[in-house]
């Protein structure tokens, strides 16, 4: 797949192809959920997501590349960034599929992944964002779904600070081989 820049959208991220006509309002949201290739795929396929791109949130260094997130300690974890239109899906219902993608109770680590870049996060973007994800975290946390977990949940909440995309040979990673 070519990540060319006409098939990105106006806030950096990759449009998905064969997605409606982009709605005049779109709104970003920001996870983290263990390796971002396959937390990625699943978004890409969600109807109401527009564009997608993965790349480090949440750390101190500047631009840093995807050798130094996962070697160095920049503070960075690896994320997916999603654009989308929020009269097809709302946020509520995109931290329901976040939710679903990981296990939540495990501090930096998601399955054999292991290291502070693979830890569960939610970066909010705006106070009903914040409010949200608060709300949709407590729920889960009374429902009883956690009893195939072992323990609480972990997940950061944290205002969205500065996205440093990942190189493009990470982007869509999934997509170019299922060509």
């Amino acid at each position: 797949m070519e990540n060319s820049t006409s098939n990105r959208t106006s806030k950096g991220l990759f449009r998905i192809l064969n997605a409606p006509q982009f709605p005049s309002k779109t709104e970003l949201a920001t996870f983290a959920a263990g390796c971002f290739w396959g937390v990625e795929d699943n978004f890409r396929n969600t109807k109401g997501v527009m564009a997608t791109a993965v790349g480090f949130m949440g750390g101190h260094t500047l631009n840093p590349t995807y050798k130094q997130v996962c070697y160095e300690k920049t503070g960075h974890a690896e994320v997916v960034q999603i654009e989308f239109d929020p009269t097809a899906i709302s946020y509520p219902e995109l931290l329901d599929i976040f939710w679903n993608l990981h296990d939540p109770t495990t501090l930096n680590r998601q399955g054999p992944d292991v290291g502070d870049q693979y830890r569960s996060a939610i970066f909010y973007h705006s106070p009903e964002q914040k409010s949200a994800a608060l709300r949709s975290r407590e729920a889960l946390e009374q429902s009883g779904k956690l009893g195939e977990f072992k323990n609480r949940i972990v997940t950061e909440l944290s205002p969205a600070s500065a996205f440093y995309p990942a190189e493009d040979s990470h982007q869509q990673y999934a997509e170019k081989f299922q060509k």
